[in-house]
């Protein structure tokens, strides 16, 4: 008789109903085989055969020789496991239960075995066909420990507590709920109306005294009422026990810690923490373990312990053969009895403590002790740590005293006040900054002893500097030194401690905005740059002087915004936190300032104006005679006239210093008190400013003058001298002219800012709709109040509140003070809106997505502010100038003063040629009076202003035309970086192509009479349908706009087989062929159809097509069409390898039987890409092509586009070491990319692109954001950049030329050909340079950004598409993985091994490739996200 057995064997690779009734009728007629059923569904076989005759592996070896697609192989078979707790006896330590596991675990079928000491249980997972519970139960008492498989009965001890406190039945079950789970409760039953509670428990699990403690640790009051027997096991001989005096616990969450840790320890027996007594009772086995390693773990652990006793079997023999002394110890601090009982209880635990016995009335205690193990003044420190006072009054001793055993006490230096912060005193000192912070979130904290127990525990660790815990924030902030330790070890250690702990963040430095006032020029600035600086703790002070902002980052633990506050407020300048309202408070300063300036100008004016005039009148007219003149008639002419200068009111005063006088004192003491106020406050904190430069000219002009008239007046001279009082009120005239017009243009360079705050509506208007979408309720709300999930009504002309998506209606929107597109953006049923754009012709209801700080249109304000107020590089050259620049123009003035009076001694030719001896005026006061007139002249002509504006106005321009455009800037440095790129790198998915995989051809292989185009697209769409393949969504996208249908018909019998393609059988697509001409289709720009027959748009449905035909639908690559028994025809593989070579993804459609068309998907590359490439290109850039893709798709896609350098299959991690191989050649590099995986790469280039439309991580990590999708921008940011450095150097240059040549000729330096300065002049020149920077910085906006339709026209680069785009075989270079930067050209030639689908792409006429030696490995698959991974039906 035949034995028999049955095989269950997987078999894959069957895909239609005939394979398996192919393996049943070959297996069917082998020796030996039985009956064999196979089953398509579950891919598996069941066969019955001889094992005498045939194998097992004979079997699965004819299957698999049937078909080189099946793959066979033996089911495995789920096998039977059971789990058995058995009862093992004579368990006393950790190495008895190693001892069990070890054994049961090296038994054949045993799979897991788990030892509980304490319960005296071992759990076994076992296959019973392997091996019995019996046998188990055997070889457990082989190794010494009887075994059962039912557990002994265990006696339970029985406690009843009276619990005081409770006031309901919710008590009653909190109570029963809480203790009923506690370990080694059986069971509770609480009596609301008796106060008791009456608990069932096993006495080697836990104790009445602790249940009644946990009751109590609810809030209720608990106390024994039945004595219970002593129920601390005692320890057999092999074992040891010691008691651990434990300091720290407060609640019963650290005795369950304790105990819960050191169980777990090697040779721990068993472990019984007290609260109440503050100790831990160990039972443990003295070979594996100590006392002293004991306390040391629990010290670990964040609590003070040390030994109190060894062994609980020495202590008797201690006890007997010593004699116990009588102690008194005088006791302070007890009031009442209840103190009594709780020193005597306390101490009474104590082990060593004979007897213990307190006196109220006399203050004092008398205790018997044994000296061997607490001695005197340990009692006290005990009585001491109860909160009384204690002191030995005598100690009597009755026998000799055993030698104390050692006592353990750790880190006794690192105790410390609950709640400090702990820190770890670093051996030797380090330099600032050399300490990281990190924050954690730690659960598990219940109380404040948590808390201690973290701090204290890791203040311990090496290398933590400071910890700080906070228990409600469940958080912990610590300070370590990153050569020692990183985030993730110390959070593994404080979960280590028994709290889970992750690392929230490297904790970063403070960083505060201010608003400052009171800046005039860039002296300002610098000053307090410099002097912030210089305080402790601040790490770095950015102020920008055009937005009147300051940005500081500073150690929070050093120094705080408070203090940085005060400093600067101690400098003469008043600053506040920077917040929102501070734009407003900014412009309404500006608004302030230029209404000042206006007032001071005109006010000035009323006497700089007749100034003038009587210079003008006493400098070339003359007048009749007959005034009073200097005596021999000094001042009269041939002709009878006179010189007005001349005219005499009394002895030493003229008429015109009289008038000067007149004019300028007002303007000195009223017009000029600005000046005055701001230069003290300089002076009095010992710094200076414009303002000092222009109240010393003005005064010491106003002071000399009035000295010399009054000593002119009071010896009576002949003539009056000369005097600069016409310099004050020209002087100040021109100046608040000057600040005036300067504010008033720094103001129009922040107009895009001020044009993208008012695209903020105020208001917006809330609806309710109910299920019909009829609006039921609306309301005018404050746009602040609109909030995430709001529905918003929005009527034509209006502006879009906040970031939304359209929900019902259709309109168009103008986005282009947003994103900078001119053409307003049809909106519909799903599509988003930006907050600030404006509604145009159609009414929308849209949902609220981000509003407040979250909008767009806030980020752009956010990142247009923030880069508007950071510096370009080259401001800080600027600054460097301005912060010497007052000292060194006063040093230059005082130098001029000296040198022009020695000069004037040594040869007074040079000052006077025509100067007549014994005139009105002598020689001493011509040489003063012109070396004064220079010094003032100097001090007035400098200007730091035109330097310190050079910059930041240009940048405001600059960012503000960018942020208009759609170009977002961050901050000055980009706009300084860019021009200077040479290298521009590109990655490909989602920044040169869309993104999404399209349909881009179509080629039918069928006659239309058998299959119309329409008839196709409508079948493959309904296939497609119920598909969830990429390549399936573009198909069905793809469709319903090609048929402009919004549904698809039926499918049935869906299959899809991963790698292969799909199978079904569809119906209903009638109604999708009727809505749209077969022409439109023929005519797409983007889809190509070939192989329609006849005239175009002319082809006709099939005649008798009936209603709801069935189609059967097979859609995959060629080896699917092969299972399916279909034949590829030469031509049709011929056109698919066409377009795979060209990067594409081809796939097949059959339909009732015959290969109907070809559809080619791919990521298709975006219409403006060759455009942006070309440009760059022409503007001196080389462009290379960064992706993770395969060569074949990555070199196609360059072709297409014109980039002649190819970087393929680059890791996500490897982009950022290609910038860097780029950067090492010494040229700048930008990379624009769009992904997540692009960020390290936009990090490490000089100048980060980033497309709006991409990650938030992308956006974050570029310097430059694209507010479009659109490449072109590129080529405008780069062009911006350029304007905007260059106007910025020119404005460097003209301030610079400014001053370096107007105080060498206010100086005199040009005299001697004639060519001086009058202080007004200098003033005027003063005040215009300040302007001139600013209205050159304006020019800017002139800037016209290229336009793409002109682009597109222009006939080099039409002639250049035309051509071909110039990119063929033999130009174009390609390298993949962390290959060098290319360098050489392609060739035919394949160099490496094991590339078959290389070789296949190499053997294309179309395109060549060769391998780098060394990168065998390298992946054809692209590694990253990217959705070339479409091809796997491939």
């Amino acid at each position: 008789m035949m034995s028999t057995k049955t095989l269950v064997a997987i078999i894959d690779g069957m895909y239609c109903q005939k394979c398996p009734k192919k393996i049943e009728d070959a297996l069917k007629n082998k020796k030996g085989i039985g009956n064999v059923q196979v089953s398509l569904e579950d891919k598996e076989g069941v066969v019955t055969f001889d094992p005498g005759t045939i194998s097992v592996d004979q079997i699965l070896s004819d299957i698999q020789g049937l078909d080189a697609a099946f793959k066979a192989h033996p089911k495995a078979t789920q096998t039977p496991v059971q789990e058995v707790t058995l009862f093992a006896d004579h368990m006393t330590c950790g190495d008895c239960v190693k001892k069990i596991e070890d054994a049961l675990g090296r038994l054949d079928g045993v799979t897991a075995v788990k030892v509980s000491l304490a319960m005296g249980s071992v759990t076994v997972r076992h296959n019973p066909t392997q091996i019995s519970s019996v046998n188990l139960r055997d070889a457990i008492g082989a190794l010494g420990f009887p075994a059962s498989l039912r557990k002994p009965p265990q006696p339970l001890s029985s406690a009843t507590i009276d619990i005081q406190g409770m006031t309901c039945n919710s008590c009653v079950k909190l109570i029963e709920d809480t203790i009923g789970e506690k370990s080694g409760v059986k069971s509770i039953v609480v009596s609301l109306e008796k106060g008791q509670g009456v608990i069932q428990y096993d006495p080697k699990v836990t104790t009445a005294s602790l249940l009644a403690g946990y009751i109590d640790d609810m809030g209720y009051e608990a106390r024994l009422l039945t004595q219970v027997p002593q129920e601390e096991p005692v320890p057999t001989c092999s074992e040891k026990s010691c008691t651990v005096d434990v300091k720290g616990m407060t609640c019963h969450s650290c005795v369950d810690l304790i105990e819960q840790v050191i169980s777990e320890k090697p040779g721990v027996v068993k472990i019984k923490v007290s609260l109440e007594k503050g100790r831990a009772d160990i039972t443990f086995d003295p070979e594996t373990t100590d006392p002293r390693q004991l306390a040391e773990d629990i010290s670990d652990m964040g609590y003070d312990a040390e030994v109190v006793a060894d062994s609980k079997c020495d202590e008797g023999q201690i006890q007997k053969s010593s004699k116990l002394i009588t102690s008194n110890i005088v006791i302070s601090g007890m009031t009442c009895q209840s103190c009594v009982k709780k020193i005597e209880g306390e101490l009474g635990d104590v082990i060593g403590v004979g007897s213990v016995k307190v006196s109220l009335v006399e203050k004092e205690a008398t205790v018997q002790h044994n000296p061997a193990h607490i001695s005197a003044d340990q009692i006290c420190a005990k009585i001491q740590g109860l909160g009384f006072g204690a002191s030995i009054k005598d100690v009597k001793k009755n026998a000799s005293v055993v030698a104390k055993p050692k006592v353990i006490e750790r880190n006794a230096s690192l105790r410390r006040s609950k709640g400090s912060v702990r820190r770890r005193q670093p051996t030797q000192p380090r330099e600032d900054g050399k300490y990281h912070k990190a924050l954690f979130n730690v659960r598990g904290m219940t109380c404040a002893s948590c808390v201690a127990n973290i701090e204290r525990t890791m203040a311990k660790v090496e290398g933590i500097e400071t910890i700080l815990v906070a228990l409600l924030a469940q958080k912990a902030e610590v300070t370590y030194d990153p050569e020692l330790l990183n985030p993730e070890t110390i959070a593994k250690k404080i979960t280590d401690l028994g709290y889970e702990t992750t690392v929230l963040q490297e904790a970063t430095g403070g960083h505060v905005e201010l608003f400052i006032s009171g800046m005039t020029c860039a002296s300002c600035v610098g000053k307090i740059e410099d002097h912030v600086m210089k305080k402790r703790g601040v790490k770095s002070a950015s102020v920008a002087l055009t937005t009147s902002r300051g940005k500081f980052e500073f150690d929070p633990e050093v120094t705080g915004a408070r203090d940085i506050i005060r400093h600067i407020e101690s400098l003469g300048y008043e600053a506040k936190i920077f917040t929102s309202d501070s734009k407003n408070l900014a412009q309404l300063e500006l608004e302030r300032k230029k209404k000042s300036w206006r007032n001071s100008f005109f006010i000035s004016l009323i006497f700089g104006v007749p100034t003038l005039l009587t210079v003008i009148f006493f400098s070339i007219t003359k007048i009749p005679g007959g005034w009073p003149t200097p005596p021999h008639g000094a001042g009269n002419t041939t002709d009878g006239l006179i010189n007005p200068h001349d005219i005499r009111i009394i002895p030493g005063l003229s008429l015109d210093n009289l008038l000067f006088f007149i004019f300028a004192t007002p303007v000195q003491f009223i017009g000029e008190r600005y000046f005055y106020i701001q230069a003290f406050k300089a002076l009095r904190h010992r710094t200076t400013n414009m303002d000092v430069l222009i109240v010393m000219a003005t005064t010491i002009a106003y002071c000399y003058s009035l000295g010399v008239i009054t000593a002119a007046m009071i010896q009576q001279t002949r003539a009056s001298p000369m005097t600069f009082f016409e310099t004050t009120p020209m002087l100040v005239t021109f100046i608040a002219l000057g600040r005036w017009l300067s504010h008033i243009v720094e103001g129009k360079t922040s107009e895009a800012m001020t044009k993208l705050m008012s695209l903020q509506p105020a208001e917006a208007t809330l609806v309710e709709r109910d299920k019909d979408g009829n609006i039921m309720n609306e309301e005018k709300i404050p746009v602040e109040l609109v909030q995430r999930g709001d529905l918003l009504r929005v009527t034509p002309g209006e502006k879009i509140p906040v970031d939304g998506r359209v929900v019902d209606g259709k309109s168009s929107c103008d986005e282009s003070l947003i994103t900078g597109e001119s053409m307003p953006v049809f909106k519909e049923p799903g599509c988003n809106v930006i907050g600030g754009s404006i509604n145009q012709n159609g009414a929308l209801i849209m949902e609220a997505i981000h509003v407040g700080s979250d909008s767009a249109l806030a980020q752009i304000i956010k990142l247009v502010e923030e880069a508007q107020t950071s510096k370009a590089p080259l401001q800080a050259l600027a600054d460097k100038i301005s912060s010497v620049f007052i000292p060194g123009v006063i040093t230059a003035s005082t130098i001029t003063l000296v040198s022009w009076i020695i000069v004037g001694y040594v040869n007074f030719d040079l000052i006077h040629k025509d100067f007549v001896e014994g005139s009105d005026r002598s020689r001493d006061e011509v040489i003063l009076a012109n070396a004064f007139q220079y010094a003032i002249t100097v001090l007035a002509v400098a200007c730091p202003c035109a330097l310190g504006l050079a910059t930041p106005t240009a940048v405001m321009v600059g960012t503000g035309i960018g942020a208009t455009s759609g170009i977002l800037l961050k901050g000055g440095q980009p706009l300084e970086v860019a021009h200077k790129v040479k290298s521009i790198v590109f990655d490909k998915t989602g920044t040169i192509t869309h993104g999404v995989p399209e349909v881009t051809r179509i080629v039918m292989f069928v006659r239309q009479e058998v299959l119309s185009l329409k008839e196709l697209l409508a079948v493959t769409g309904t296939a497609e349908g119920s598909s969830e393949h990429p390549i399936g969504d573009a198909i069905v996208r793809y469709v319903k706009e090609a048929l402009k249908c919004e549904n698809v018909g039926n499918t049935s019998d869906f299959e899809a087989v991963s790698g292969y393609g799909i199978k079904c059988s569809v119906t209903n697509v009638e109604a999708m062929k009727d809505n749209v001409d077969v022409r439109n289709i023929l005519n797409s720009e983007t889809v190509v159809v070939d192989g329609v027959e006849g005239e175009e748009g002319k082809a006709e449905e099939p005649i008798g097509a009936m209603a709801s035909k069935s189609y059967e639908v097979l859609i995959g690559n060629r080896q699917w069409m092969q299972k399916q028994g279909l034949i590829i025809t030469p031509e049709i593989d011929e056109e698919m390898t066409k377009h795979e070579m060209q990067g594409q993804t081809a796939i097949l459609v059959a339909v009732d039987g015959a290969v109907a068309a070809m559809m080619a998907v791919a990521d298709t590359v975006k219409e403006e890409a060759h455009l942006a490439i070309y440009y760059l290109q022409k503007m001196g850039l080389d462009v290379y092509l960064l992706t993770g893709d395969n060569v074949k798709t990555a070199a196609a896609i360059a072709k297409k586009v014109g980039i002649k350098k190819v970087f393929a299959e680059v890791l996500p991690q490897h982009k950022k070491e290609k910038v860097e191989q780029l950067q090492r050649s010494g040229v700048k590099v930008a990379m624009v990319g769009d992904g997540v995986n692009d960020s390290p790469a936009l990090a490490q280039a000089d100048l980060g692109v980033a497309i709006g439309t991409g990650t938030d991580v992308a956006v974050e990590a570029a310097d430059l954001v694209l507010m479009k999708d659109d490449l072109v921008d590129v080529i405008i940011a780069l062009k911006l950049s350029k304007a905007t450095v260059f106007r910025i150097r020119l404005n460097f240059f003209f301030a610079c030329v400014y001053n370096l040549l107007g105080i060498p000729i206010a100086a005199g330096l040009l005299s001697p050909v004639n060519i001086r300065l009058q202080p007004w002049m200098a003033a005027v020149a003063m005040a215009m340079s300040s302007v001139s920077v600013v209205c050159l910085s304006l020019l800017l906006k002139l800037f016209k950004k290229p336009d793409k339709q002109e682009m597109a026209q222009n006939r080099a680069y039409i002639h250049y598409k035309e051509q071909g785009g110039q990119v063929t075989d033999e130009n174009i270079s390609v390298s993949r993985g962390l290959d060098d930067v290319p360098q050489r050209k392609l060739s035919g030639s394949i160099k490496g091994r094991n590339y078959p689908r290389l070789k296949e792409v190499a053997a294309d006429d179309s395109f060549a490739v060769e391998l780098r030696p060394g990168h065998s490995k390298s992946p054809l698959i692209e590694p990253d996200e990217e959705p070339e991974e479409w091809d796997e039906r491939l």
